[in-house]
């Protein structure tokens, strides 16, 4: 596995971060709730099916904090937890689906998996230290409170990410 990006990769990575920051705004200025359509994992996922692991992962480290220092979305809360999720999102697609070479949805459930119990292992840690109780234990807090609630945008990931990945691999010869 090559763990360098070189201008070409680079340059797409950029534009997947920039379109992590910049979709969440799309999504909030029309009134649709981010916490439910999950607009900044969108990027993410396809950066790491596109452009592999590594700009998976770097494009989730970014973008979090990033879009919170330029548009103040995620609450300052989320962001570590974000950066978490996001960051497993890329690494995992593009290992999964490049390294791997998985069937893109099979790719893209074992990742949105991982990303989300990072979450809400993260924010089962972050409550303990921030005093944050939960008022249900740990499994209803998960499926309920971290699945139901982006079920949504776990089902526009899983319609629009593979045809997308799909057209822009045929297109960027990757």
């Amino acid at each position: 596995m090559k763990l360098s990006l070189g201008p070409r990769k680079a340059a797409h990575a950029a534009l997947y971060l920039a379109l992590a920051i910049t979709l969440p705004v799309i999504f909030h200025q029309f009134g649709i709730a981010g916490r439910v359509f999950l607009p900044m994992h969108i990027p993410v996922l396809i950066c790491g099916f596109v452009v592999g692991p590594l700009a998976g992962v770097l494009v989730g480290l970014s973008a979090p904090p990033l879009s919170h220092l330029l548009t103040g979305m995620p609450p300052l809360y989320a962001v570590p937890l974000m950066i978490m999720e996001l960051s497993l999102y890329g690494l995992i697609a593009g290992l999964a689906y490049k390294q791997l070479g998985l069937n893109i949805y099979i790719a893209l459930l074992i990742a949105m998996i991982f990303g989300r119990l990072a979450f809400a292992l993260g924010l089962l840690i972050l409550g303990q230290f921030q005093g944050i109780n939960l008022p249900y234990g740990p499994m209803q807090f998960l499926t309920g409170g971290i699945i139901v609630a982006g079920l949504p945008g776990i089902i526009l990931q899983l319609v629009i990410i593979p045809p997308i990945v799909a057209a822009i691999r045929r297109m960027a010869k990757f």
